[in-house]
Protein backbone atom coordinates (compact mmCIF):
# COMPACT_ATOMS: atom_id res chain seq x y z
CA UNK A 1 0.00 0.00 0.00
CA UNK A 2 1.31 3.56 -0.64
CA UNK A 3 1.31 5.98 1.33
CA UNK A 4 1.12 9.13 0.08
CA UNK A 5 2.66 12.80 2.32
CA UNK A 6 1.68 15.89 1.87
CA UNK A 7 3.00 18.81 3.15
CA UNK A 8 2.04 22.32 3.38
CA UNK A 9 4.71 25.22 2.35
CA UNK A 10 4.22 28.86 3.06
CA UNK A 11 6.06 30.90 0.31
CA UNK A 12 4.63 34.00 1.94
CA UNK A 13 4.35 35.08 5.46
CA UNK A 14 2.02 37.76 7.15
CA UNK A 15 4.18 40.56 8.67
CA UNK A 16 0.88 40.89 11.23
CA UNK A 17 -0.60 38.18 12.82
CA UNK A 18 -3.96 39.25 11.76
CA UNK A 19 -3.75 41.25 8.31
CA UNK A 20 -6.18 42.94 6.68
CA UNK A 21 -8.12 42.19 3.59
CA UNK A 22 -6.70 42.41 0.33
CA UNK A 23 -3.54 44.60 2.37
CA UNK A 24 -6.01 46.97 3.87
CA UNK A 25 -6.29 48.05 6.94
CA UNK A 26 -9.49 47.01 8.73
CA UNK A 27 -11.72 49.29 9.84
CA UNK A 28 -15.89 50.06 9.42
CA UNK A 29 -16.90 51.11 5.71
CA UNK A 30 -19.81 53.56 5.65
CA UNK A 31 -22.02 53.58 2.79
CA UNK A 32 -23.85 56.91 2.09
CA UNK A 33 -27.10 57.03 -0.05
CA UNK A 34 -26.79 60.54 -1.25
CA UNK A 35 -28.93 59.53 -4.07
CA UNK A 36 -31.99 58.54 -2.11
CA UNK A 37 -31.99 61.55 0.00
CA UNK A 38 -34.08 64.79 -0.96
CA UNK A 39 -32.68 67.44 0.31
CA UNK A 40 -36.36 69.28 -0.05
CA UNK A 41 -37.90 66.94 1.98
CA UNK A 42 -39.28 67.77 5.48
CA UNK A 43 -38.38 64.84 6.96
CA UNK A 44 -34.68 64.14 5.52
CA UNK A 45 -33.87 63.81 9.20
CA UNK A 46 -36.20 61.60 10.61
CA UNK A 47 -36.60 57.95 10.12
CA UNK A 48 -38.95 56.89 7.51
CA UNK A 49 -41.55 55.66 10.43
CA UNK A 50 -42.69 57.71 13.48
CA UNK A 51 -45.06 57.18 15.94
CA UNK A 52 -46.52 60.36 17.14
CA UNK A 53 -48.67 60.17 20.23
CA UNK A 54 -50.19 63.06 22.32
CA UNK A 55 -49.41 63.57 25.91
CA UNK A 56 -53.21 64.07 26.81
CA UNK A 57 -53.89 60.47 25.16
CA UNK A 58 -50.53 59.10 26.87
CA UNK A 59 -51.66 60.04 30.33
CA UNK A 60 -55.25 58.65 29.70
CA UNK A 61 -53.47 55.48 28.59
CA UNK A 62 -51.99 55.63 32.15
CA UNK A 63 -54.33 56.34 34.37
CA UNK A 64 -56.53 53.40 32.60
CA UNK A 65 -53.46 50.88 32.67
CA UNK A 66 -53.27 51.89 36.82
CA UNK A 67 -57.01 51.24 37.41
CA UNK A 68 -57.24 48.12 35.01
CA UNK A 69 -54.26 46.88 37.61
CA UNK A 70 -56.45 46.96 40.53
CA UNK A 71 -59.09 45.59 39.06
CA UNK A 72 -56.61 42.57 37.99
CA UNK A 73 -54.90 41.76 41.46
CA UNK A 74 -58.14 41.72 43.09
CA UNK A 75 -60.10 39.54 40.45
CA UNK A 76 -58.28 37.52 39.23
CA UNK A 77 -56.86 35.10 41.94
CA UNK A 78 -53.34 35.01 39.67
CA UNK A 79 -51.77 37.33 41.80
CA UNK A 80 -52.15 35.41 44.78
CA UNK A 81 -51.63 31.86 43.20
CA UNK A 82 -48.51 32.43 42.57
CA UNK A 83 -47.75 34.00 45.86
CA UNK A 84 -47.06 37.92 44.91
CA UNK A 85 -49.55 39.10 47.14
CA UNK A 86 -51.36 37.79 50.27
CA UNK A 87 -55.16 36.46 50.27
CA UNK A 88 -55.19 39.39 52.53
CA UNK A 89 -54.20 41.87 50.19
CA UNK A 90 -56.24 40.45 47.53
CA UNK A 91 -59.43 41.78 49.47
CA UNK A 92 -57.62 44.48 50.45
CA UNK A 93 -57.55 45.47 46.32
CA UNK A 94 -61.01 44.54 45.33
CA UNK A 95 -62.60 47.16 48.18
CA UNK A 96 -59.82 49.72 47.16
CA UNK A 97 -60.84 48.82 43.53
CA UNK A 98 -64.36 49.98 44.34
CA UNK A 99 -62.92 53.96 45.16
CA UNK A 100 -59.78 53.60 42.36
CA UNK A 101 -61.66 52.25 39.34
CA UNK A 102 -64.55 55.87 39.82
CA UNK A 103 -61.25 57.89 40.50
CA UNK A 104 -59.32 56.83 37.48
CA UNK A 105 -62.58 57.26 35.00
CA UNK A 106 -62.96 60.41 36.42
CA UNK A 107 -59.31 61.70 35.92
CA UNK A 108 -59.32 59.87 32.37
CA UNK A 109 -62.38 62.48 31.39
CA UNK A 110 -60.98 65.00 32.92
CA UNK A 111 -57.71 64.90 31.10
CA UNK A 112 -60.03 65.01 28.27
CA UNK A 113 -61.88 67.94 28.81
CA UNK A 114 -58.09 69.61 30.03
CA UNK A 115 -56.95 69.03 26.40
CA UNK A 116 -60.53 70.18 24.82
CA UNK A 117 -59.72 73.51 26.47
Amino acid sequence: MVITQTSFIFTKVPAHPLPGINGRKPGAILAKKKDLIDPSSKTSGRPGFALRVSNPILARAAIAVFGLGFVDAGYSGDWSRIGAISKDGEDLLKIAAFFVVPLCIYAIFSVSKDSES
